[in-house]
């Protein structure tokens, strides 16, 4: 599946901004939090309005941005 390279690098910012959570508690924790649902709920409206676009199913692309984050990242 061809993904644009925009909708990578905003799951991979809503990861970046997840992993920040750790360590983290009291009101930094709930501000980062709030950062980090900023970033994925941004990466989510990408995700729906991409699919919506190419008539793919949103779940299928979904889990491709997850695969090619996740295996950028191994790699």
């Amino acid at each position: 599946m061809d993904l644009p390279d925009d909708l990578i690098a905003l799951e991979r910012a809503a990861e970046e901004q997840r992993a920040k959570l750790a360590g983290l508690d009291g009101e930094e924790h709930e501000a980062q939090r709030r950062a980090w649902r900023e970033a994925a709920a941004a990466a989510q409206a990408a995700i729906t309005d991409h699919a919506a676009a190419t008539g793919q199913s949103r779940y299928d692309v979904e889990m491709a941005v997850k695969r090619a984050v996740r295996h950028a990242e191994e790699g």
